[in-house]
């Protein structure tokens, strides 16, 4: 059996869900914070098998979701300005602005807005209109922030100078603080993102047990990875203890990539940043160092963040703090559904409201 096979076997998932329902003894909410988590916990069916005493909150792991109101204004700003081609990620496409308007909307009303696979394709952009400024809109965390960096700094070998970057990068660990600081989120435990500790490791995560005894555990996506994380977190609850443990170790080292990260922090460093329904978290961000502000959109381009009210209605900003399951948002598959997503966490396919929406059996 090929070792991935291993983690989907039916028959081990069993056993690790009988054990689980024999080492729960109290109440848990454990939260994970990587949308591929959320997708996989509920298209595989785990919330529905898990021990009564276990409560799944689905957390700030989306980058499309976390992306704050201000940033999202900014680039329908970015759009609307002459000589300007907005590079983006498609999943960016119909995440609701200002009075409901998108990049979608934008780019049918003449706005030269182009999806991209990668940046690397921005960078082409660049080349292909030396007489414009091609913008490629940076979102996501730790794991897609290297190798934007590492095209910025191929945009300089090559003298590209017409090619810059947004950057409303986010990093997890500090907001993995603010929800572990705050009690009304009431975090028992975290599964913490796999894609993202490939490249952080597990050093950045260790205040969690050290400062706040939460168990955390860094798992991948299969179902049996999943329940093996649980198991563990169950496992140290019982026992009183709280530690970071590394569960995905066939892609993650317990160090990280720290080739990744030294191209991410040449490029870039800690900045505070705002998070949807969170607000401003401090050193959650990554802005550009002086070394590379020639690429910097913002300073190039003279983009500020207004002041923005939240989309009326939408709850996303409350789902993604774990204080409400999607079901629970008045605009919950009324107003807002896939086809016609009022908040983000509708229209990312790594949403918790798009994935309750696809697979809850009870929404």
């Amino acid at each position: 059996m090929q070792l991935l096979d291993r983690f989907k076997d039916p028959e081990l998932c069993k056993k690790l869900l009988a054990r689980l329902h024999a080492e729960v003894d109290r109440d848990v909410r454990f939260m994970e914070v990587c949308g591929t988590h959320t997708v996989a916990i509920f298209q595989s069916g785990l919330h529905t098998l898990l021990p009564a005493r276990i409560a799944h909150l689905s957390g700030p792991g989306c980058p499309v979701c976390v992306t704050h109101e201000s940033e999202v204004n900014a680039f329908l700003d970015l759009a609307a300005m002459d000589g300007v081609i907005v590079a983006t990620f498609g999943d960016l496409m119909r995440v609701p602005g200002h009075g409901g308007r998108n990049l979608k909307l934008a780019q049918a009303e003449g706005a030269r807005v182009e999806v991209v696979y990668t940046p690397m394709e921005a960078l082409r952009l660049a080349a292909e209109n030396p007489d414009a400024k091609v913008v490629f809109l940076g979102v996501g965390f730790e794991t897609t922030a290297p190798a934007i960096a590492g095209t910025v700094k191929m945009a300089r070998a090559q003298g590209l100078e017409n090619f810059l970057v947004l950057s409303f990068h986010k990093l997890v660990p500090p907001a993995l603080r603010a929800l572990a600081a705050d009690p009304e989120a009431g975090v028992d435990a975290f599964i913490l993102p796999g894609h993202v500790s490939t490249i952080i490791g597990m050093e950045p995560y260790g205040f969690l047990a050290s400062e706040y005894h939460t168990p955390s555990v860094i798992a991948g996506f299969e179902p049996a990875d999943i329940l093996s994380a649980l198991l563990v977190i169950a496992q140290q609850l019982k026992a009183g203890r709280a530690e970071v443990v590394n569960a995905y170790g066939r892609a993650v080292s317990d160090a990280g990539n720290a080739k990744a990260r030294a191209v991410m922090y040449e490029v870039f460093e800690p900045s505070d940043a705002l998070w949807r329904g969170i607000g401003e978290i401090p050193g959650s961000g990554l802005a550009f160092t002086d070394a590379y502000a020639a690429f910097d959109a913002r300073r190039v381009l003279g983009l500020e963040l207004k002041p923005t009210k939240p989309l009326p209605g939408c709850r996303c900003g409350d789902v993604l703090k774990g204080k409400l399951p999607p079901n629970q948002c008045p605009l919950f598959k009324k107003a807002c559904t896939p086809a016609n997503p009022v908040g983000p966490c509708m229209v990312s396919t790594e949403g918790s409201c798009a994935a309750y929406f696809k697979y809850h059996l009870e929404a």
